[in-house]
């Protein structure tokens, strides 16, 4: 993915308002990203943890969705859980359900998508091996690198094709 600038960010979003994109709470580190090993900025949001942003490249355009962290019951250490876009495995709470609000009349009615995703939004980064989860969640598979980033960017636009209705 390429840098991104804050007014590239805001412009970004589908399933918010301009003033709420206006609101929200940027990356504090744009700058330290580490862009050639991402597939899309993620982060949560920090003044609102329960707040959550991911902005990707799609079809050479800026994509960005506001995201809500579900906050449920903790689980124990020893269960684990299951990132649907890098499928990396992690213990107590490396996972959060997150729900993005649909885009047009079915967002204004209140009708949301949900994915379990990373809750720290590193994807990438568990995907190319640079970034190990908590607990070992390395699943051992056949697939290369370059398969694995594939993978986490197809279930990432089926994910934005969810929301976008």
């Amino acid at each position: 993915m390429r840098p991104v600038t804050e007014s590239d960010i805001r412009a970004s979003f589908v399933n918010c308002s301009k003033g709420e994109a206006k609101r929200l709470g940027l990356p504090r580190d744009p700058e330290d990203r580490p862009w050639d090993d991402l597939d899309f900025l993620g982060w949560r949001d920090p003044g609102a943890p329960e707040r959550a942003y991911l902005v990707t490249e799609r079809d050479g355009r800026l994509v960005g969705v506001a995201l809500r962290v579900t906050s449920g019951a903790q689980r124990a250490f020893t269960s684990r859980s299951m990132c649907s876009l890098c499928l990396t495995t992690h213990t107590s709470g490396g996972v959060a359900l997150m729900t993005a609000r649909r885009t047009g009349e079915a967002g204004r009615q209140g009708n949301t998508v949900g994915q379990y995703l990373c809750a720290d939004l590193a994807c990438s980064l568990y995907a190319r091996g640079k970034k190990e989860a908590a607990g070992g969640g390395v699943v051992d598979e056949s697939l290369t690198p370059e398969e694995k980033v594939a993978r986490v960017r197809a279930n990432l636009y089926s994910f934005l094709d969810k929301v976008a209705g």
